[in-house]
């Protein structure tokens, strides 16, 4: 009827983060191999794999020296065949990364591009400075300016995120040719698809000025250009076409037509996108500037989206966002019933389903207590930057302690031994202290968990072609409930989740399909945290 990818659910594991199986503090390919078997109990089809190319690591992994040999840090290319091979064995595809607006500074292409050896010279976007400044007045998604000047060049490059990370050039058409073989050489290897990063800025039109607002000036010159999608076409057409695989693109800041250029099956780019509005729903316009959660607003963008696009990417983690549960519900008094219910929404959505490892257990926000505890780049540059407008400490840290990227990279909390589960030495990067009570070990195989809970959506969604392809209705929204239907000709849902901490009556009564509170009727009153599909 479909597609594979549109049947199952996808685990992103973040390798550092996964499970360490060498005793360095530092998670691995080998340690991705132990767990496949958890994977497959959970009911997992496709695991998308964060980068584990060869990296200086400035950015956990997405400054990539070598697309096509494995960093140290996470094993050997051996490692990642035999994580290819085992994971096939379960009936689990691998997807990668595929990080090619930008690599390292470090890599061979922008060393001898720095020295005009050719055919490198040009592989990046290198200008003269202007007035003894920049070329122009862009701005970085890290903070601070968007071009950084080389004294062995002598000329500045432009880097949209860190300044190890400079942005490659697509009006040369070898960058295209290198990108192809880099695809090529992976889906080879037996890789299913790759998640592309910030794949709708790659082309910039032009370097003119930015228009004048407070961050991101330059947008206009790069976001969703035409060039863009003339790329994605060919890619698609040379490469992509050739093989059994699909594409997800982190798409920044698009809106939905935008969306539907990208991933409308006839324009043959991408198969589905990663939006962000609805991740916008407690945040003015970045993610450092926090508001109280609008649950309404959550929901009609949730809403649009699903009318929108004929096929959404469903997600409410990764690493870079925040953990779900203490995002958008209550992880402390209501934890396990907000963590079941943002379950039970996620997967009754029409879309493949995203899930981040330890999503599936309730991993909360990590309890940070300075600067010391963080290592994300972003998170220090940042702070750094709110510096310059004399901002006070504490209140920069109360900003990066609500939005930093490493709430949601800290160690997958597989046990309540010491560091979690996760190593037998202190990890890169601290363990959330819950970890004694929050851990598989308590969850795994047990009745009556956020584990076994999403094992059963799993189970349910991948045999239920209703809430595979039916289609969505939204039905009511207020501010604490959304009520909408999935139906075909065949069957109807009606889904309702109380995002609130009291009881709400609604006019839906029935018989149950699954609900988080395990009723099997429902008489019209949603518990706090409830989320029910209702038969018919």
């Amino acid at each position: 009827m479909g597609h594979w990818w549109q049947e199952q659910t996808v685990y992103q594991v973040y390798p550092r983060s996964f499970n360490d199986s060498n005793h360095d503090g530092m998670g691995d390919i080998p340690g991705i191999i132990e767990k496949l078997d958890y994977l497959t109990a959970l009911g997992i089809g496709v695991l998308w794999l964060s980068p584990v190319y060869k990296s200086p690591q400035k950015d956990n992994g997405y400054d990539i020296a070598d697309y096509k040999d494995i960093d140290p840090l996470f094993g050997t290319m051996a490692d990642m065949d035999q994580l290819i091979v085992e994971a096939e064995k379960r009936g689990i595809k691998i997807v990668m990364d595929l990080v090619i607006n930008h690599n390292s500074d470090q890599h061979e292409w922008f060393q001898k591009s720095r020295q005009r050896i050719d055919p490198y010279t040009d592989y990046y976007i290198w200008r003269d400075g202007k007035d003894g400044g920049p070329p122009n007045n862009w701005t970085s998604f890290f903070a601070g300016e968007a071009w950084q000047y080389d004294d062995m060049r002598k000329q500045y490059y432009l880097h949209l995120f860190a300044t190890e990370q400079p942005d490659l050039n697509y009006h040369n058409k070898a960058v295209i040719e290198e990108v192809k073989d880099i695809i090529k050489c992976w889906l080879d290897r037996g890789v299913h698809g790759f998640r592309c990063d910030v794949i709708n800025i790659i082309f910039k039109s032009s370097l003119e000025d930015g228009k004048r607002q407070l961050v991101l000036k330059g947008l206009e010159h790069y976001l969703s250009q035409e060039g863009n999608h003339e790329i994605l076409q060919e890619l698609r057409r040379d490469v992509l076409d050739h093989y059994d695989c699909f594409t997800v693109g982190e798409t920044v800041l698009v809106t939905p037509k935008m969306a539907r250029d990208l991933c409308d099956p006839s324009r043959k780019e991408l198969d589905m996108i990663f939006s962000f509005e609805h991740m916008e729903a407690d945040q003015y316009f970045v993610k450092w500037f926090k508001r109280k959660f609008q649950k309404k607003v959550f929901f009609e963008t949730l809403s649009k989206w699903q009318k929108e696009l004929h096929w959404n990417a469903n997600y409410f983690e990764n690493h870079d966002q925040l953990r779900s549960v203490s995002r958008f519900g209550d992880d402390t008094r209501y934890w396990m019933e907000s963590a079941t219910m943002l379950a039970t929404l996620l997967f009754s959505l029409k879309g493949t389903p995203f899930i981040y490892q330890g999503q599936e257990i309730g991993m909360t926000n990590f309890d940070f207590q300075s600067m010391d505890d963080i290592q994300d780049v972003e998170s220090h540059n940042v702070y750094r930057f709110l510096g310059r407008f004399h901002l006070p400490k504490w209140l920069r840290w109360r900003m990066i302690f609500k939005s930093s990227r490493d709430n949601v990279r800290t160690p997958m909390q597989w046990s309540d031994s010491e560091y979690g589960g996760f190593s037998t030495v202190q990890p890169w990067l601290k363990v959330n202290s819950n970890y004694h009570t929050i851990n598989v070990a308590n969850q795994f195989h047990q009745e009556g968990t956020i584990w076994s809970y999403y094992q059963t959506l799993i189970h349910l969604r991948n045999n239920d072609q209703t809430l595979i392809y039916g289609d969505f209705e939204k039905m009511y929204i207020d501010k604490h409930v959304f009520i909408f239907r999935r139906y075909d000709e065949q069957e109807a849902y009606i889904i309702a989740v109380n995002f609130s901490t009291k009881k709400r009556t609604i006019s839906y009564r029935g018989d149950v399909l699954i609900s988080n509170y395990n009723t099997t009727r429902f008489n019209g009153v949603l518990q706090p945290y409830e989320a029910i599909i209702l038969k018919g």
